[in-house]
Formats: structure tokens, C-alpha cells, sequence
């Protein structure tokens, strides 16, 4: 088609270049060569449109000819969607079908749910109302009401059911009790026996054994300037009496005690004993013991497990090797019960490293206790938020004697290590006096309450048995009475352990024959 329309160009442009040279020639040649000019630019154009002619019947066919190629093109196309829709339109019509037939299902069901519910409200109907008529029956036969005798089923049912709830929570509470203390029991047993702690208690020494008699009066020294000075710089009074070959050192502080029973020992060895030389040897004595304390801070601390404490914690610990309780060493006992926690806390999946740590800092306070004013617990926590223990190691600590509350279970274990290290015989000792005195006050509490006869703190104080008066309590009131006397005990008595209290109630029958 391009070729077509290039030939009619061509035939265009050599149209009306001839007409343009016939033109000229006329101009140029003259009226004859202007005749036969025209007649040979007739004769060209008459030429142009033959061919031009004949170029647009070509066109034109080749147009016909294309346009026939796109239509039969087309009418494939038409046809072949037409076949596509037509298989669509089978299809859909294939799926309404199916719909229809489910359709008419899904109404069958339906009608055949519906029947089903109107037979079952039918039923319930006829099952209302012979409900109705038998409770109308049973109510005529039984002399009740209807809610008489719900209330009479409840009020039974109540009873019964509160009846064997009491019995299941006793059966409950007594293999709770069982598991509970045996597994208890095992825990205690095992953390005491893999305790490696020194049983024997130490106790601070306050007497100074002498060569001979005639050291004293060098001790004393001329006018007293000896025994003066030597006071003086150590704060420990000296007594000098009539008991042979020996001096007692008597002081509150127990470092102070041990500076002057060592810087004494060492005079009594060198012999020179003056003002001068004494000053020398305390300043010395003073020197080893702080040495000393801190190494046994450090060994302590080490024996443990322990590595991260304040050195000034340290020092405080180390104080407590010259300190006692009961007869019972305060550094020996810390340790003790740092070890019996720890124990106690592996064995409970509890924290180990915290039970180890507040049970050794448990009675920190103690080191202080001589020099500031307050219990040993609340010096305690004083300290050790001073040196920037965790909470936990402070709130463990401080309920060790119940003064605060247990806030975490290693609290209660440190209580617990604690009264087993000062509970277990040999431990503590205490003078006869106190030990009197405390029987008489266990007694007094029992034999002022209500209904007790007599009682006799027996076992060395572990147990309080108990005669009450048959007339007055009865055998029901008994586990009360036990619990009011116990309480009052915890109340008012300070004691190591635990104390068993044990009520005895008799009756006597006498007759005679006669």
C-alpha cells in the first residue's frame, strides 16, 4: 500500500514537472515548439492519469483485499470468544442447577428441623405438665409444699455436705501435717549432718595466768602507775585480788578485752613493765588484734563462699570472733547458720547464695551493739544499707527474731538456721540462776491461766506438762487451752528453740466395799 501511494507521488511530481518544462519550452522555442510542446504535455498528462488510474484501482484492491484479511481475522476472534462464553453460560448454568437441588435440600432439612422442634415442644408440654401433676401428688401425699421441701433437701443436703467437707479438710490437713513435717524433718536432719561448724562453743578469756604471786605487785607497778596506764590505754579494768597466780580482765567490749589480755601476756614474758613499754606493747596488741580480726573476717567470709563483701563488713564480721552470746561465739554461730540456710534453701530450690549471705550477716549488729544503742537487728539493717547490701539480704536478716516480718521464704529459713544453731545441745550455756529463773517464769504463765491445777517445766525447759482441773475444763476445751498457753509463752518468754506444751486432764472414780 506504502508502494501505491509512492507511485502516485511519482506520478504527480512528473505531472507537474512536464507542465513546468512544456512551459518553457514554449518560452524558449517558440509557437511551433509551443504546439507540440502541449501536445506532448497532453500526451503526458492524458499518460499521469492512466497510470494514476490505474495505481488506484490497484489501492483499492489491495484495500479490499486487506480489509477482507482483518474480517475474517475478526470473525475468528468473534467466534472463538463466542465458544468460551458459550461454555461459561454452560457451566453457570450447570452450578445454578446444583445450587437449586441443595437449595431444595437445605428446605427438606429445614422442614424436617421444624417438625422435629414443634414434636419436641409438644413433648415438653406433655412433660410440664406431668411434672406438674406428680409434684401436685407428691405434695398432697407428703403434707409439703413445694418450696417446704426444697428448703427441707437443701437444709440436708448442707449438713451432709458440710459434714464430709469437715472430714475430707481433716484428712487433708493431717497428710499435709505428715508430708509436711517429715519432709520437713528430712530437710533439718540432712542440712545438720552435712554441717561441717565447730560444735564446741568458745567463750572470750578474761583471766590472765601469772608465773608467781610477786608479778602483781610489778603489774600494779609503784603507786599504781603500772595497772593506771595500762586501764588507761585499753579501756579494760583490771582486777587484782587474792586469787593465785592470776589476774581477771573485766570490759564490755570483747576486742578491748583481748588487746589487754595480749598486750598483758607479752609484758608478763618481757618482763620490762612501765608506762613507756606498755603504751609500746598495746599499741602492738591493739595492731595484731585488728590484723587478726580482719583475717578472720576474711577466712570467714572465704569458708563460706562469699567473695563480694565491704571491707569494712569484713572488719565488723571478723569483731565477731570475740564476741559471745549464751556462751556460744557470735562468728562460730554466723557461720553455722549461714551454712545450715544455704542447705536448707538447695534443698527447697530456694536462693542459695542469699540464704548463705544473710544468714552469715544475720547478727552483724552484734559486733556494734556495745557502742551504739538499739537491738542488734535494727543495728544490723543500720549497717548493711550503710555498706550497700540488697534489699533481700536486709529484709532476710531483719526477721530473723520476728521483730520484722518474713517477706521471702529465705527470711524464714534464716529464722529457722538460726534457732537450730542455738537450739542444738552443747550450743549456749547460761548461769544457774537464769536457768531457774526461766523454769519458775514457765511455770508462773501455765499456773495463772484458767482451770490449771499445777505444772512442772521439765526437760530442761524443752517441755511444760501441764495437770488441769477435770471439773473446770472439759475434754474439747483442751487443744484451746494448750494453744492459749503456748501463745502466752511465745509472748512473753525469750527462748531458744522450741518449748512442747503438754496438758494432762485425769478423772478419779473412788469407792469402797464395804
Amino acid at each position: 500500500m506504502n508502494g501505491t501511494v509512492m507511485s502516485i507521488l511519482i506520478g504527480v511530481i512528473a505531472l507537474v514537472i512536464g507542465i513546468l518544462a512544456g512551459y518553457i519550452i514554449r518560452k524558449t522555442i517558440g509557437e511551433k515548439t509551443i504546439g507540440d510542446a502541449e501536445t506532448k504535455a497532453r500526451n503526458i498528462i492524458l499518460d499521469a492519469e492512466n497510470r494514476s488510474e490505474t495505481i488506484k484501482k490497484e489501492i483499492a484492491l489491495e484495500a479490499k483485499e486487506e480489509a477482507l484479511k482483518y474480517k475474517n481475522e475478526a470473525e475468528k476472534e468473534i467466534k472463538e470468544r463466542r465458544n468460551e462464553v458459550t461454555k461459561s453460560e454452560n457451566r453457570l448454568l450447570q452450578k445454578e442447577e446444583a445450587i437449586d437441588r441443595k437449595l431444595e435440600n437445605i428446605e427438606r432439612k429445614e422442614q424436617s428441623i421444624t417438625d422435629k422442634e414443634n414434636n419436641i415442644v409438644r413433648k415438653q408440654n406433655e412433660v410440664e405438665a406431668l411434672r406438674k401433676k406428680q409434684l401436685a401428688e407428691l405434695e398432697k401425699i407428703s403434707g409439703y409444699t413445694r418450696e417446704e421441701a426444697k428448703q427441707v433437701l437443701l437444709t440436708q443436703l448442707e449438713s451432709d455436705i458440710r459434714l464430709e467437707g469437715s472430714q475430707l479438710i481433716r484428712e487433708i490437713e493431717g497428710q499435709a501435717k505428715e508430708e509436711a513435717d517429715k519432709r520437713a524433718k528430712e530437710i533439718i536432719v540432712g542440712a545438720i549432718q552435712r554441717c561441717a561448724a565447730d560444735h564446741v562453743a568458745e567463750s572470750t578469756v578474761s583471766v590472765v595466768h601469772l608465773p608467781n604471786d610477786e608479778m602483781k605487785g610489778r603489774i600494779i607497778g609503784r603507786e599504781g602507775r603500772n595497772i593506771r596506764a595500762l586501764e588507761t590505754l585499753t579501756g579494760i579494768e583490771l582486777i587484782i585480788d587474792d586469787t593465785p597466780e592470776a589476774v581477771i580482765l573485766s570490759g564490755f567490749d570483747p576486742v578491748r578485752r583481748e588487746i589487754a589480755r595480749q598486750a598483758l601476756e607479752k609484758l608478763i614474758v618481757d618482763g620490762r613493765i612501765h608506762p613507756a613499754r606498755i603504751e609500746e606493747i598495746v599499741k602492738k596488741a591493739e595492731k595484731e588484734v585488728n590484723d587478726s580480726i580482719k583475717e578472720a573476717g576474711e577466712q570467714t567470709a572465704f569458708d563460706v563462699g562469699i567473695h563480694n563483701l565491704h571491707p569494712e563488713l569484713v572488719k565488723l564480721l571478723g569483731r565477731l570472733k570475740y564476741r559471745t552470746s549464751y556462751g556460744q561465739n557470735v562468728l562460730k554461730h554466723s557461720e553455722e547458720v549461714a551454712y545450715l540456710a544455704s542447705l536448707m534453701a538447695g534443698e527447697l530450690g530456694l536462693d542459695v547464695n542469699l540464704a548463705k549471705r544473710a544468714g552469715l550477716l544475720h547478727d552483724i549488729g552484734k559486733a556494734v551493739d556495745h557502742e551504739k544503742e538499739g537491738t542488734h537487728v535494727d543495728l544490723g539493717i543500720e549497717l548493711l544499707k550503710k555498706y550497700k547490701e540488697s534489699q533481700a539480704v536486709i529484709d532476710a536478716m531483719a526477721a530473723h527474731h520476728g521483730d520484722y516480718e518474713a517477706k521471702t521464704p529465705e527470711a524464714v529459713l534464716i529464722a529457722a538456721a538460726d534457732a537450730l544453731s542455738a537450739a542444738r545441745p552443747g550450743a549456749r550455756r547460761e548461769t544457774l540462776e537464769n536457768y531457774i529463773k526461766r523454769l519458775q517464769n514457765l511455770e508462773e504463765i501455765a499456773n495463772q491461766t484458767r482451770g490449771v491445777e499445777k505444772s512442772f517445766a521439765i526437760q530442761a525447759g524443752r517441755e511444760i506438762r501441764i495437770i488441769v482441773e477435770p471439773e473446770k475444763v472439759k475434754d474439747e476445751e483442751m487443744p484451746m487451752l494448750a494453744r492459749e498457753i503456748a501463745k502466752k509463752v511465745e509472748d512473753e518468754l525469750d527462748y531458744p528453740g522450741q518449748i512442747k506444751v503438754n496438758l494432762v486432764r485425769e478423772t478419779r472414780v473412788v469407792d469402797y466395799a464395804k
